[in-house]
C-alpha cells in the first residue's frame, strides 16, 4: 500500500480553484473585456472546486486506509541567515479532513449561487471571489510552515473583505467589510507577534522543526520578565484566532458581515474562514500543551463567547443574524474544547458544524428568496406548506444544531460538554456552566426561528417593509404573489448538506475521537490533561452514547428550550412582548449587543483618533516639521547671519580680533596662576 502522496496531485487541489477564479475574474468581467458569459464563468469555477474536492476525497481515503502522509517543501522563496521561507504541504488526518470539508461546502455554495445570484450584475465577479477564497483557505490548511499559514490567513481575510462588501453601493455593506477588516487586523497583530517570537527563539518557521524545539521554548522566559516565553507565544497566537474565529471581544465583525450575499455567509461564516483559528490552535497543540495559563485563557474566552453570544441570538429578528449569532456561540464551544486540551473534539465539532450550519445559512437564503427577499422572521410563518424541501432540511439542520441524539451535532456537542466536565483546569467550573446553559439557549433561539418561519399564522402579507431586506439587490423572480419553493440549484445543495448533518457524527466519532485518525497531527499531555483518556474509558460506541443521553442533563435542557420556544411563539404569542416590557433594561442591553460597538466607536476609535491627532499636531507638526525641519534651517540661518557680520573682509578687523584674542588668552592664564 502506498505510504506517500504525490506533490503534483496535491498542488492541483489549491491551484484548480485558483485557475477557475482567474479565468472568471479576468475574462468574465469588464477587466478582461467580458469575453466569457455567465454559464462559462460558473462552469469553470465549479469545475475547479469539483476537481479539488475529488482529489481531497481521494487524499482522505489514502490517509485513512493506507496511512499515507506528506510533509515536504515545494519551493524555497528565500533564506535569511538560517531562517528559511518556504512553500510546502503537510498532509495528515487533520489536513485531509479540512480539505474535504472546505471543498465540499465550497462546491455546494458554488451550485447554490447559480440560483441565488442569477439576477445580480456582478455574477461572474462573485464566482471569481468565492473560488479565490477556496484557494486561500486550502493554502492555509495544507501549509507545513507558518509563513504559508500567515499568507493563507491574510488571503482569506482579504477575500472576505471583498465578499462582505460585494454590493459596494450599499453603505451598510461598505461599513461591514471595513469593520471586519479592521477588527481582524487587531487579531492579526497578535498572530504575527507570536510567529515572530517563534522565528526569533526557535530559528525556524517549519511546524515539525518548531515542535521539535518546543521543550527548549518552554524552558525560556520572555526577555525582561518572569513570564514563560511559551505562554506569551501561545496567547499571541490565540489572539489571532480570536479575530479570525470571532471570539469575544473581537467577535463584533461577524454579525455585521451578514450584509454580504447569503452564499458567502455559508462559505465564510460557517465552514471555513471562522474555523481557521480553531484549526490553527489544534495544529499548534504541541505548543499549547506546554502552557496551563494559555489553556485557561482560551477556555474562559470560549465560555464567554458560547454563552453570551447565544443570548444575543434570542432577540434577533433578521433570519441571517439569528444563524450568525448561533455561529458565534458554536465557535465558543469549539474554543472551550481547545482549552480543555480536547483538540480532536474541537475539530470534530468544527466538521459537524460546517455541514449543519452551512445548511442553515443556505436554507435561510432559500427562505429569503421564497418570500421575495424579506429577512424579518416576524413577517413569515406557515412556510412549511409552500417550501417543503427548505422546511425539512431546515428542521434537520436545527435538530443537529441543538444536539438531538443520533444527529451530527449531538456527538460533537456532547463530547465538548463531557470534555469540559472532565477537565481539571481552574477555568473548567465557569466553562461547564456556560456550555450547559448554552444548550438551553441554543435550543430556544433555534426553534424560535424555526416556529416563526415555518409554522403558525401566515404573516408574509402583513410586512410593512416588504421587499426591503438586506438582500434587496435582487428583483423578485417573476410575478409571484406568495411564497414559493426555490429552484433545484438551491434545493439540491440543501439536500446534500442535510445528509452529513444527520449521519456524519455517528459514522466518524469513533475514529476521530477514540481512534488513530489524528494520531500524528494532535499532541496531548495525558498526564496533565487527562480529559480525552477519561472520556475514552466511558465511551462504548455511538449507539450507546445516544441512548445514554436520555439520562443526561444536556438533552433535557435542549428539550426545555424547544418546549419554551413552542409555548412562547405558538401557544401564547403575547408572552414575549409582555416579558420584553418587564425586562426592558435587559432587552436594551442585548439589543445594543452589550454596548461593545458603542465602546469601540466612541471610546476606542475616538481615543485612537485623539492619539492620532495628538501625534500629528505635536509629533509631526510641532516636533518633526516645527523643531527638526523648520527649526534646523532657522538655526542655521541665525548662525550664518551672525557669522556673516563677523566676516567683513577688512584686514584691520581681523588684526584687531587677533590682538583681542591674544589679550584674552594672556588674561586667562594669568588668572589661572
Amino acid at each position: 500500500m502506498s505510504q506517500t502522496l504525490s506533490a503534483s496531485t496535491l498542488l492541483a487541489v489549491p491551484l484548480a480553484p485558483l485557475l477557475g477564479s482567474v479565468l472568471a475574474g479576468v475574462f468574465g468581467t469588464r477587466f478582461g473585456g467580458n469575453r466569457i458569459g455567465r454559464g462559462a464563468s460558473h462552469s469553470l469555477t465549479i469545475l475547479g472546486v469539483l476537481v479539488a474536492f475529488v482529489i481531497s476525497a481521494l487524499t482522505l481515503k489514502s490517509v485513512v486506509l493506507d496511512g499515507a502522509r506528506f510533509n515536504e517543501t515545494l519551493y524555497t522563496w528565500m533564506v535569511v541567515g538560517g531562517l528559511k521561507m518556504e512553500i510546502g504541504f503537510l498532509v495528515d488526518g487533520l489536513t485531509a479532513m479540512m480539505m474535504c470539508v472546505v471543498t465540499f461546502v465550497s462546491l455546494m455554495v458554488h451550485l447554490y449561487t447559480i440560483g441565488y445570484m442569477h439576477e445580480d450584475k456582478g455574477y461572474n465577479r462573485f464566482f471569481s471571489y468565492i473560488s479565490l477564497f477556496t484557494f486561500s483557505m486550502l493554502m492555509l490548511v495544507m501549509s507545513n510552515n507558518m509563513l504559508q499559514l500567515f499568507f493563507g490567513w491574510e488571503a482569506v481575510g482579504l477575500v472576505s473583505y471583498l465578499l462582505i462588501g460585494f454590493w459596494f453601493n450599499k453603505p451598510t455593506a461598505i461599513f461591514a467589510n471595513m469593520k471586519a477588516f479592521l477588527v481582524n487586523r487587531v487579531g492579526d497583530f497578535g498572530f504575527i507577534l507570536g510567529i515572530g517570537l517563534i522565528a526569533a527563539f526557535a530559528g525556524t518557521l517549519n511546524y515539525t522543526e518548531t515542535f521539535a524545539k518546543s521543550a527548549e521554548l518552554a524552558a525560556l522566559s520572555f526577555p525582561g520578565t518572569s513570564w514563560m516565553l511559551i505562554t506569551v507565544i501561545c496567547i499571541c497566537l490565540f489572539i489571532g484566532a480570536m479575530g479570525k474565529s470571532a471570539q469575544f471581544p473581537l467577535h463584533v465583525w461577524l454579525p455585521d458581515s451578514m450584509e454580504g450575499p447569503t452564499p458567502i455567509s455559508a462559505l465564510i461564516h460557517a465552514a471555513t474562514m471562522v474555523t481557521a483559528g480553531i484549526f490553527m490552535v489544534a495544529r499548534m497543540s504541541p505548543l499549547f500543551e506546554l502552557s496551563e495559563t494559555a489553556l485557561n485563557f482560551i477556555m474562559v474566552i470560549g465560555a464567554i463567547t458560547a454563552l453570551f453570544m447565544g443570548f444575543l441570538g434570542i432577540i434577533q429578528n433578521d433570519i441571517k443574524r439569528v444563524v450568525a449569532y448561533s455561529t458565534l456561540s458554536q465557535l465558543g464551544y469549539m474554543t472551550v474544547a481547545l482549552g480543555a486540551s480536547a483538540y480532536s473534539v474541537a475539530v470534530f465539532h468544527l466538521m459537524t458544524h460546517a455541514f449543519f450550519k452551512a445548511l442553515l445559512f443556505l436554507a435561510a437564503g432559500s427562505v429569503i428568496m421564497g418570500v421575495h427577499h424579506n429577512q424579518d422572521i416576524r413577517w413569515m410563518g406557515g412556510l412549511r406548506k409552500y417550501m417543503p424541501i427548505t422546511w425539512i432540511t431546515s428542521l434537520l439542520g436545527s435538530l443537529a444544531l441543538i444536539g438531538t441524539p443520533f444527529f451530527a451535532g449531538f456527538y460533537s456537542k456532547d463530547s465538548i460538554i463531557e470534555a469540559v466536565l472532565e477537565s481539571h483546569l481552574p477555568a473548567a467550573g465557569f466553562a461547564s456552566f456556560a456550555v450547559l446553559a448554552g444548550v438551553f439557549v441554543t435550543a430556544f433561539y433555534s426553534f424560535r426561528m424555526y416556529f416563526l418561519v415555518f409554522h403558525g399564522k401566515e404573516r408574509f402579507d402583513q410586512n410593512p417593509d416588504a421587499h426591503h431586506g438586506h438582500d434587496d439587490h435582487h428583483d423578485d423572480h417573476g410575478e409571484h404573489h406568495g411564497p414559493h419553493e426555490s429552484p433545484w440549484v438551491v434545493t439540491v445543495p440543501l439536500i446534500l448538506l442535510a445528509i452529513p448533518s444527520v449521519v456524519i457524527g455517528f459514522l466518524t466519532i469513533t475514529p476521530m475521537l477514540y481512534g488513530d485518525f489524528f494520531k500524528d497531527a494532535i499532541f496531548i499531555n495525558l498526564e496533565k490533561h487527562p480529559a480525552m483518556e477519561e472520556m475514552a474509558h466511558a465511551f462504548h460506541g455511538p449507539v450507546q452514547m445516544a441512548l445514554h443521553a436520555v439520562s443526561t442533563l444536556p438533552l433535557w435542557l435542549a428539550l426545555g428550550g424547544v418546549a419554551l420556544a413552542y409555548y412562547m411563539y405558538m401557544v401564547n404569542p403575547a408572552l414575549p412582548a409582555a416579558i420584553k416590557r418587564r425586562a426592558m433594561p435587559i432587552f436594551n442591553l442585548l439589543e445594543n449587543k452589550y454596548y461593545l460597538d458603542w465602546i469601540n466607536e466612541n471610546i476606542l476609535a475616538r481615543g485612537a483618533r485623539l492619539i492620532g491627532t495628538g501625534l500629528w499636531k505635536v509629533g509631526d507638526q510641532a516636533v518633526i516639521d516645527g523643531a527638526l525641519v523648520n527649526g534646523s534651517w532657522k538655526l542655521v540661518g541665525l548662525v550664518s547671519g551672525a557669522v556673516r557680520k563677523v566676516q567683513t573682509g577688512y584686514l584691520y578687523h581681523y588684526a584687531l580680533a587677533m590682538i583681542l584674542g591674544i589679550f584674552v588668552l594672556m588674561t586667562y592664564f594669568v588668572w589661572l596662576k
